[in-house]
């Protein structure tokens, strides 16, 4: 597996310019597969000052040549997609199908979407006797997480490149392999030097550099709400823009009227999938109390199913996180349906899929994103009860709703303080923005709401 040695800044593949390294492993087997250079400050303002060089041409380019750049983008990655499944499989730890499905597969949707946006956005508009102009927010410095590595990259920057804007990315030290066959796609493309740059690194350094860097205008970060609250801080201090797409602890409400079985099979894949490594995961599933042992007994047959079929968490430290949780939830008093805590095989850091039963709202459980392939079901008595434990977090990222029929699903799901809400197993739209109500975040990605979020408005008037 090739690992370039180097960054990715104004065009080209450059020295870093210090010596340190990151390792990068195989979470399956826990052995070494490559090392990338562990950038600093100086390879974050070096990439910094080539974003700003190449900002006024690429911004001035008209939106249909940015729409050809990322359509050209688009078609990199499909005819790279084999290899794109197999590195994400190897440094993430995703099953193949997996990878090859969803790493790999929606990443191009999105990037397709962008290109068209790009191309039909209406960056002018008349407004009475004025003119409103939307134009690139600036140098954006992307900050992107592990769990989905491809796919957040491109909903970032495939947005901020339509918009006009350039792009300093800083990926997960965990899944930097991925990015770099990024660069290399965005090279491929024809994307024009220094509109997109590359620098690995570790984020509490390369990170916090790019947040930090007075050259940077917009700061785009994915990852836990600790540590976007920290960017959320300095960016303000700077009066700098942020977009923050954070945790979650999303709840799937089955009401008495839906299809039970359905909703929680779904229910179930829906948290197994990733390894349970996915923001918007729905780990709390909420059940009335007249359907809930049957629901259990579900639950756990659907998870007794996946087995071996789910992959490996991506590192050590996670392996540990989730398996603590899992301990603390039969401390707090949980009923252990499926899984547990022990590690169902000696090498790799799995997790075997785990249901827990009698979960009380207040419980850690509960309330803590885990960010594992664990499943939570609380019993609720009537719908307001149902909903003040929907609501009952810091939460509000996503979610799901089930019911004999959409509008009465809708109903309920216009009153939970949530960004993004299945309807009956609503399937994925590149098109609808995705993000959250409090701590899960500020901002919007994908669709013409992602693309606003790296454009400003200048009006004339006459």
């Amino acid at each position: 597996m090739k690992a370039h040695d180097g960054m990715y800044i104004d065009g080209a593949w450059r020295p870093a310019a210090g010596r340190d390294t990151i390792a990068v492993v195989n979470p399956a087997d826990e052995q070494v597969i490559a090392e990338v250079p562990a950038g600093g400050a100086e390879d974050v303002d070096a990439a910094v000052r080539a974003a700003r060089a190449a900002l006024p041409a690429w911004a001035a380019t008209a939106p249909a040549e940015r729409a050809a750049r990322i359509a050209a983008l688009r078609d990199v990655l499909v005819a790279r997609k084999d290899e794109i499944a197999r590195t994400v499989t190897a440094e993430l730890g995703a099953p193949l199908p997996f990878s090859q499905a969803v790493h790999a597969g929606v990443p191009v949707l999105v990037a397709g979407s962008y290109a068209e946006l790009a191309a039909s956005y209406a960056f002018e508009e008349k407004v009475g006797n004025s003119t409103v102009y939307a134009e690139p927010v600036g140098v954006v410095g992307a900050i992107t997480p592990w769990n989905y590595p491809l796919h957040q990259i491109v909903a970032k920057v495939a947005a901020a490149l339509a918009a006009g804007c350039t792009v300093v990315l800083k990926p997960a030290e965990d899944t930097p392999l991925t990015a770099q066959l990024f660069a290399e796609a965005v090279h491929e493309a024809g994307v024009p030097a220094g509109v997109f740059n590359l620098v690995t690194g570790l984020g509490p350094v390369a990170g916090q550099a790019l947040a930090e860097h007075d050259g940077v205008d917009l700061v785009s970060f994915t990852g836990s709400t600790a540590v976007g609250k920290r960017i959320g801080a300095t960016a303000g201090a700077a009066v700098k823009r942020v977009a923050l797409e954070l945790g979650g602890k999303s709840a799937n409400v089955i009401l008495p009227s839906a299809d039970l079985a359905r909703a929680v099979g779904v229910g179930v894949a829906n948290v197994m999938g990733n390894s349970g490594q996915t923001c918007s995961a729905w780990t709390r599933m909420l059940v009335h109390t007249s359907q809930y042992d049957e629901a259990v007994a579900l639950a756990a047959e659907a998870a007794a199913k996946y087995g071996d079929r789910i992959g490996p968490l991506v590192n050590a430290k996670q392996h540990a996180r989730v398996r603590g949780y899992i301990e603390k939830g039969v401390a707090e008093g949980a009923r252990l349906v499926a899984g547990g805590p022990e590690a169902p095989r000696e090498q790799g850091y799995f997790v075997s899929p785990t249901v827990f039963a009698d979960v009380t709202p207040e419980m850690t459980i509960a309330q803590e994103e885990i960010f594992g392939p664990v499943v939570s079901l609380i019993r609720y008595e009537d719908e307001d009860d149902a909903l003040r434990i929907a609501n009952g977090t810091v939460y509000g990222l996503a979610g799901a709703v089930w019911a004999g029929d959409d509008a009465e699903a809708v109903a309920f799901a216009r009153r939970m303080d949530t960004g993004q809400v299945d309807i009956n197993g609503g399937r994925f739209n590149p098109l609808a923005p995705f993000g959250g109500y409090k701590q899960s975040g500020v901002g919007r990605e994908l669709g013409s709401h992602g693309l606003a979020e790296y454009l400003q408005t200048k009006s004339l008037q006459f």
